[in-house]
């Protein structure tokens, strides 16, 4: 079926039962799209004897599987006689059964029915039905009294077609079981694409027949045989996931340039690259002998990998090479080619033409995109919604993974604020009549790659200050949250590529000082004062017939700094919050109920999923401990987290580590990307700012502080056992010093009391220093006792 009409079928299905997308308490994620409850809650109570019945459709192993994970949720075995037809607990009911392989126009939409009676799920296909066992599956709870399911009726179909997980297995390979497992978490989420990054320049992990060379030189033995490859399909199959194979080219060609050096533009010797970066070797473009590899390899994967897409990666292409090759620069010549640009666009219609042959099409990040290309190749954008607003413009289709790259430590809110949609100003950026504004330029620059420069413009208006942010280059965006910390002192949060950007900015005599918080990070920054507001560029907003043209978003995690033993540290769960985004309704965005059920899928995923994120954690922090009695180095690192944006990579790359054989040991591997205490303090201390009596919150922050401190004396002997903790021993000393500055200025709410200008000046110097990244961490917890320092004026 095609996909704008299945899309059609979806919306009628919905278009007679109304719409709903207020969120509730419910512990599901993804929000469906529309939930009623009775008047009168009542739940369906549960035993071991419950029976599970599947029609219309052919779903070996699901029930099996179901029941299963039932099991694991309840703690019960389940005792049911697979015979057993007549009212049955939950009935499964598919309308027409379809092909096993899913597409990218599957009918995902279901509706499900909990009554006293029973259940009932009803879908389309069997898509349908698997994204409706997951609903179901999150709403088994254990209350106080037995095991159940709210009552409850759910109509439910995706938001976007095409929602997906980059992992990458060439950098770091994962072995098989750990793919699988991701493949179990990818359906949990009710997502349904696997991309599978399988060759690059550190390593090729695709078995080739006909090229064994690629396999046996250029992988280290590490790679996933052709029968392995095809269970992994099955597997993603039996859970209504597609698996898209990624093979880079022409870049990223380093492992090639190893196995088939005739390949590259320039000749060898070449060696396993096992650094991390962007490497010169490319593949000839004016070698026939690479389009007949490229068939061959293309035709081997089209074996494998069933799905109508194959990724050929096409990024960040560097044309030293090219341009430094006679040859190729005749080549060029003699095709009218008149720079790299178009040397690439050249390629890629040549692979274009293959793999239309093996009856596929073409996805490929930004870079591949130009106007001879057919409009039936997907675009990838990791450079934004700009350029993914441009490409929709002009009729092809795309998908975007910038803000959802979970290798970069970011918090659960700002991958939840991320639109697949590039979003209009609606004149918000406007002086009006009446209003003042001032502009101001600055430089941020960065550990590695050249600074960051762009202007920011606050206006003074009717209702209060509002903003907007010009960097150079990319589209304006409006800015939140301005506030005035001092009469020249302020700051302001904005979403931004590199994560959420946090300037906290002093503007006087005309300069520019301070520093943004790029994520979690401080980067010092400088500028002045412009004599007039910057004409700045309006985003590429496509119209309502060109959003069409998005199919959705993938999330990136790519294995720098990621291997199997900490994959699902890193993926999970904030993969919940971006197939959110993904399937639910645009208007679901409330932050705070996110993170409520955030919590409540994250244990759901361990017990009924199998995902290992507190496992793989736990394992790390014993390891690192030299003890299973972790709990003291469990507390310390409640208040840290791992350095976000590309903060890790480039103080890797500083140091000359940057490299595969640094090893993923340190404390900061072992992190989740955001505290959960921390976070969960930092609105308390909202709380009490905004009501000083609120007695609760005092005691609530009094009790958290008093945990860390009372923790640093218990772990120093921890840190000091272990040459992997021994340069987090100034760390866990800030840590406590922050906590007894923040226990004082609770005491100091409660007894109506304020400090000197000597003590305000010193705990300020205290916050800072303790700011600065270390061993590849922060202290999470500057920053909510920096607000409640903020607080006495």
């Amino acid at each position: 079926m095609p996909l704008r009409r299945a899309t059609l079928i979806s919306s009628l299905l919905f278009s007679c039962c109304g719409f709903a997308s207020t969120v509730g308490s419910l512990p599901l994620m993804p929000w469906p799209q529309q939930v009623e409850q009775p008047a009168q809650s009542g739940k369906l109570v549960l035993t071991p004897q419950l029976t599970l019945q599947i029609n219309g459709d052919n779903l070996d192993g699901a029930r099996e599987r179901w029941l299963g994970r039932i099991a694991r949720q309840t703690g019960w075995p389940i005792m049911t006689d697979a015979s057993v037809t007549k009212n049955p607990t939950i009935r499964i009911d598919i309308a027409r059964a379809v092909a096993v392989i899913p597409g990218v126009d599957n009918d995902e939409s279901y509706r499900l029915d909990v009554t006293l009676n029973g259940v009932v799920l009803k879908a389309n296909t069997r898509f349908g039905a698997m994204r409706g066992m997951e609903t179901l599956l999150q709403l088994i709870q254990n209350d106080s009294e037995n095991s159940a399911i709210p009552l409850v009726s759910i109509r439910d179909r995706p938001r976007f077609p095409w929602r997906g997980v980059l992992i990458d297995s060439a950098r770091h390979f994962m072995p098989l079981a750990t793919i699988k497992r991701q493949i179990d978490g990818i359906a949990a989420a009710r997502m349904n694409v696997l991309h599978w990054h399988l060759t690059d320049d550190q390593g090729w992990r695709f078995a080739s027949t006909h090229y064994p060379q690629l396999q046996q030189k250029a992988s280290d033995g590490l790679f996933y045989t052709q029968d392995e490859m095809k269970a992994v399909v099955r597997y993603a199959a039996e859970r209504g996931v597609r698996v898209v194979p990624e093979l880079d080219m022409p870049g990223h060609a380093s492992a090639i340039a190893v196995a088939m050096p005739q390949l590259i533009s320039q000749p060898g010797p070449y060696a396993m690259e096992r650094g991390w970066g962007v490497f010169k070797p490319l593949l000839d473009p004016s070698n026939e002998e690479v389009y007949r590899v490229i068939d061959t390899l293309v035709g081997e994967m089209a074996e494998i990998f069933p799905d109508s897409y194959l990724h050929i990666g096409g990024d960040e292409v560097d044309p030293t090479q090219w341009n430094a090759s006679p040859k190729i620069q005749q080549f060029m010549h003699d095709h009218g080619l008149k720079d790299a640009h178009a040397l690439q666009a050249y390629f890629n219609r040549r692979v274009e033409t293959i793999l239309e042959k093996h009856h596929r099409q073409m996805i490929g990040w930004d870079e591949i995109y130009q106007p001879e290309l057919p409009h039936n190749v997907v675009i990838q954008s990791w450079q934004g919604q700009d350029a993914l607003g441009e490409v929709a413009k002009k009729g092809y289709r795309g998908i975007l993974s910038t803000g959802f790259y979970l290798d970069q430590p970011q918090s659960a809110a700002y991958h939840y604020r991320n639109e697949i949609y590039p979003q209009g100003l609606q004149g918000r950026d406007q002086q009006q009549p009446g209003e003042e504004a001032q502009s101001w330029q600055f430089t941020l620059p960065r550990l590695k790659g050249s600074p960051v420069e762009g202007s920011f413009t606050l206006i003074d208006g009717k209702q209060g200050w509002r903003g907007f942010i010009d960097f150079a280059g990319k589209s304006r965006r409006m800015v939140r949250e301005v506030n005035w910390l001092a009469p020249h002192q302020v700051t302001f949060r904005v979403d931004t590529w590199m994560g959420e950007v946090q300037p906290v900015v002093t503007l006087a005599q005309d300069k520019l000082t301070g520093y943004m918080l790029v994520s979690n990070v401080r980067y010092l920054t400088q500028g002045e004062k412009l004599t007039q507001t910057p004409a700045g560029i309006q985003p590429a907003v496509p119209d309502a017939q060109q959003r069409a043209n998005l199919l959705g978003g993938e999330v990136a995690m790519w294995a720098e700094n990621v291997n199997a033993d900490l994959l699902d540290v890193k993926l999970w769960p904030r993969t919940f919050v971006v197939a959110e985004r993904l399937w639910s309704a645009q208007e679901v965005t409330n932050e705070e109920n996110m993170y409520q059920r955030l919590a409540a899928v994250d244990r759901w995923s361990v017990v009924s999923v199998g995902l290992q994120q507190h496992s793989e954690m736990q394992r790390q922090l014993t390891r690192l401990a030299n003890t299973t009695d972790t709990i003291p180095l469990q507390i310390f690192a409640e208040a840290l987290e791992p350095a976000g944006y590309y903060t890790r990579q480039h103080l890797k790359f500083q140091a000359g580590h940057y490299n595969a054989l640094e090893p993923l040991n340190r404390l900061a591997d072992a992190l989740p990307a955001e505290s959960e205490a921390v976070r969960i303090l930092d609105t308390q201390v909202d709380t009490l700012i905004n009501d000083r009596g609120n007695r609760q919150a005092a005691q609530a922050i009094y009790q958290q502080l008093a945990r860390w401190q009372t923790a640093i004396p218990q772990v120093m002997p921890l840190l000091a056992g272990n040459y992997q903790l021994k340069a987090l021993q100034p760390t866990a000393q800030r840590v406590e010093e922050i906590s007894r500055i923040g226990i004082a200025l609770v005491e100091a709410i409660e007894r109506n009391q304020t400090f000197g200008a000597r003590d305000m000046a010193a705990m300020h110097k205290t916050l800072d220093e303790a700011a600065q990244t270390q061993d590849e961490v922060v202290i999470a917890l500057v920053y909510p006792v920096e607000k409640l320092l903020r607080s006495f004026k």
